[in-house]
């Protein structure tokens, strides 16, 4: 186990493990594989990540507040509760027009015959 993953076979409250850091966005590692991973995010509010895109599709969460993500240039926006699926290959991006935080997760296999 990495020393920054959380401990397995140990219940949590997801929205618990993560706090909001001002001016800041933060990455929570839950898990990590070859094959993907899973973290919890907080975005302190008008915080935002670089446009980008990713080899693989990306399921995201909002687990606490409202977020806007930006896919291949229309705004969703989601509230606590919802989520989306980013395609992969896909120009975007995650804005905090207020505080946020959400799950991300992230699957690398099944790709394979897509090459």
């Amino acid at each position: 186990m990495e020393s920054n993953e959380l401990e397995k076979a140990k219940a949590f409250i997801i929205v618990e493990i993560i706090e909001y850091i001002p001016n800041s966005v933060v990455i929570k590692t839950i898990i990590k594989k070859t094959t993907g991973n899973v973290s919890a995010v907080s975005f302190d509010s008008g915080e935002a990540l670089t446009e980008k895109s990713s080899a693989f599709d990306t399921f995201i969460q909002v687990i606490d507040g409202k977020a806007e993500i930006v896919i291949d240039g229309k705004a969703n926006l989601l509230e606590t509760g919802q989520s989306i699926i980013i395609p992969a290959h896909v120009r975007n991006t995650i804005k905090a027009n207020v505080r946020f935080k959400m799950i991300s997760t992230i699957i690398k296999s099944g790709y394979e015959s897509e090459v």
